[in-house]
């Protein structure tokens, strides 16, 4: 598989990967991925969107890398 990236993903976002392709595929509808989902028709739509947009990669969390709120600076923390 040389010239292939990897994406690292939580089984949850890859589910969801899954399902909203077979939205982009027509296979299921908006309101039917929703439901499989727990998530709004709205979320649902923005996901769509993003994935549109940026391909996979707009599936995942945009988060990753971040500290949590709240969270100490992770200097602090490792003392």
């Amino acid at each position: 598989m040389a010239g292939e990236d990897m994406i690292m993903a939580h089984p949850g976002e890859i589910r969801r990967l899954h399902v909203i392709r077979k939205v982009l595929e027509g296979v299921i509808k908006q309101v039917e991925a929703a439901e499989i989902l727990s998530l709004s028709g709205r979320q649902i739509r923005r996901i769509v969107k993003r994935i549109r947009c940026e391909g996979t990669e707009g599936s995942f969390t945009n988060r990753e890398g971040e500290h949590r709120i709240g969270g100490h600076p992770i200097r602090l923390r490792t003392k």
